[in-house]
């Protein structure tokens, strides 16, 4: 089981275009929710921020390995995602890794995390 937490930044001027994005995954959410289990994914959210001027996306996942890439899917929503995410996210900022620390998953749902 992978558990990442991943900053990455929004180039400027592009808050906008993102909040089309989420309003996008939010309004399609059951071909997403069909999406993520091709990837293994069993939990993924995604978090905004703005620090010193600067937007920041979080991705926060639960996923089992060997999963699909979502850039190996033929999905349309997948596809949208993957548009979105060309046009937002900043290339030019390496994404940031949180370090995990503590798992506190109780062991009734961990064990259905497989």
């Amino acid at each position: 089981m992978n558990i990442e937490l991943t900053r990455f930044r929004v180039k400027q001027g592009k808050s906008n275009q993102v909040d089309q994005w989420m309003t996008f995954l939010n309004e399609h959410m059951e071909e997403v929710l069909l999406t993520l289990d091709n990837e293994k994914m069993y939990v993924e959210n995604i978090f905004r921020e703005t620090i010193n001027g600067f937007e920041y996306l979080y991705w926060y996942s639960i996923e089992a390995e060997g999963g699909q890439n979502v850039e190996d899917s033929n999905h349309w929503v997948d596809q949208k995602h993957l548009e979105f995410w060309d046009e937002c996210i900043d290339q030019n900022y390496s994404p940031v890794d949180l370090s995990l620390e503590v798992t506190m998953i109780p062991t009734r749902i961990r064990e259905n995390l497989r």
